[in-house]
């Protein structure tokens, strides 16, 4: 299973970004998918998750101001962020469930300056 993801970039504080993920090479409805972020020198965190069934799970960090969503097309997801902040900065990583297996994607980079 390949993900890819896109829709970083650079935003001031305040701004909005979208970002999207699309899974390729699985035959199955991925149980899950999800955003994370990495800082550099810091652990990979859980940003927000969204299941098969679409029920949602957020960091506390973001919660009322990012949404996750699964997309029309099949193994696909989306990451709306609004009201972005300087400390939201990070390379953010797509994420699949699928059984017992992760999967992850190249990570994008999202930039907010304040």
């Amino acid at each position: 299973v390949q993900l890819q993801a896109s829709g970083g970039g650079l935003v001031q504080a305040g701004g909005s970004l979208r970002l999207f993920c699309s899974a390729s090479g699985s035959i199955f409805r991925l149980n899950a998918m999800g955003w994370y972020r990495q800082i550099p020198g810091k652990q990979r965190e859980l940003v927000a998750t969204v299941t098969s069934s679409g029920s949602t799970s957020y960091d506390d960090s973001v919660k009322g101001r990012f949404t996750i969503s699964r997309g029309n097309a099949d193994n696909t997801v989306y990451l709306q962020m609004n009201s972005l902040k300087p400390e939201d900065t990070a390379v953010y990583y797509c994420n699949g469930k699928l059984l017992l297996e992760n999967y992850w994607g190249q990570g994008t980079l999202v930039t907010v300056s304040s």
